[in-house]
């Protein structure tokens, strides 16, 4: 069964840092794109960041462009959400999630940036709070 397990989260005063995992359990995450999606109260779910498989390509949402950074642990099927200078505004559940494809092919993924729907095996999310 493919399942991602993610870890983490947590409460944090604001300008703090945290780091989320989301681990890969039945499968690899070497023929998948990976993303991170959050859930704030009263919001949509939208996406924050993704990973092709090899790690070359990320994509971030502005609002944490040069805050967070997505990197893959290919040997432990295992990615990794740094987030620094946290603000309430990123209060969330954060969920990963992935999308398959072949090594180039999440290259294309990652650059066209897919809709929500196209991503599948999601986490059980994991709660980020940002407050003093």
């Amino acid at each position: 069964q493919l399942q991602l397990v993610e870890s983490g989260g947590g409460l944090v005063q604001p300008g703090g840092s945290l780091r989320l995992s989301c681990a890969a359990s039945g499968f690899t995450l070497d023929y998948y794109a990976i993303g991170w999606f959050r859930q704030a109260p009263g919001k949509g779910r939208e996406g924050v960041s993704c990973i092709s498989s090899s790690g070359g390509y990320t994509a971030y949402r502005d609002s944490v462009k040069g805050r967070f950074t997505m990197i893959i642990d290919s040997a432990k099927d295992t990615v990794y959400l740094h987030m620094n200078k946290l603000t309430p505004e990123n209060t969330a559940v954060y969920y990963c999630a992935v999308v398959p494809g072949s090594t180039s092919e999440t290259d294309d993924i990652v650059a066209n940036s897919p809709p929500q729907r196209k991503y599948e095996s999601w986490g059980q999310g994991n709660q980020v709070t940002v407050s003093t």
